[in-house]
């Protein structure tokens, strides 16, 4: 049998970090290709995989290997409290863009448009898989596979297509973006093909997005309320479509 170090050290020029327990258990519920798993305390996770996801009890005891806590140390840069950690295969680009592209849909695509915040970005990954939409595009510099974006987002990246795009190649629907000066969201029912497009947290909707919306769409908000965060207006916005004939 191959050292699990050996192997974790093989893998990580391409694979995708899943930290923690609870991102390794989304991983392989929505399957992930893990090569390689490694804890400090088998018969603690195995013990927490009992309590919490025995779905996937089986699968993590044939796949976790116990290491010393210094070789984890040396794994992670961040150990997580459930001293658990795992490598991933990076789901098909290919296969990401014909699930974007592929028409009727029956969910949205959500769009973070030159987002900046990589936790931000991770938290509107984990309710869009939640809420059980087409996928996750942002624009712009931020790779939405960071390893922060990954920890932010629970290993809920293998539940939904998460992929960069320019925005001239975003997929197609009727484009919604959430803007200030957009009509009152309540006043509108969302279709399941619709692309949902968020503003980055500082400047809002780039020029781009804004000239290639059909529709600009407003969050309610109390006057002198600045902005919602990004998670949560993507959250609000979800809930509408779901509240309004949409579901997961």
């Amino acid at each position: 049998m191959t050292d699990p170090v050996t192997l974790w050290r093989a893998h990580t020029g391409s694979a995708v970090l899943l930290d923690g327990f609870h991102a390794l258990k989304h991983a392989l519920r929505f399957g992930a290709e893990v090569p390689v798993a490694v804890t400090t305390d088998r018969v603690a996770a195995l013990a927490l995989a009992k309590e919490l996801a025995p779905d996937v009890r089986d699968a993590l005891d044939v796949l976790l290997a116990e290491v010393p806590e210094p070789a984890y140390a040396s794994l992670v840069a961040r150990p997580h409290p459930t001293a658990v950690a795992a490598l991933a295969v990076r789901p098909s680009r290919e296969a990401g863009l014909r699930v974007l592209a592929r028409t009727p849909r029956q969910a949205p695509v959500v769009v973070l448009d030159n987002p900046r915040n990589l936790g931000n970005a991770g938290a509107v990954i984990r309710l869009a898989a939640g809420f059980g939409a087409t996928g996750v595009v942002t624009t712009g510099t931020l790779d939405p596979w960071h390893p922060t974006v990954v920890r932010g987002g629970a290993g809920l990246h293998f539940a939904t297509v998460v992929e960069r795009l320019a925005v001239e190649e975003l997929p197609p629907g009727p484009l919604f973006a959430l803007d200030p000066e957009g009509e009152d969201i309540r006043g509108t029912k969302l279709p399941d093909d619709a692309v949902l497009a968020f503003g980055s947290e500082r400047s809002g909707l780039s020029a781009a997005v804004r000239a290639r919306a059909d529709h600009l769409l407003a969050l309610p908000m109390r006057p002198q309320v600045s902005s919602y965060n990004l998670a949560t207006s993507v959250a609000m916005t979800l809930y509408h479509w779901s509240a309004t004939g949409g579901a997961p």
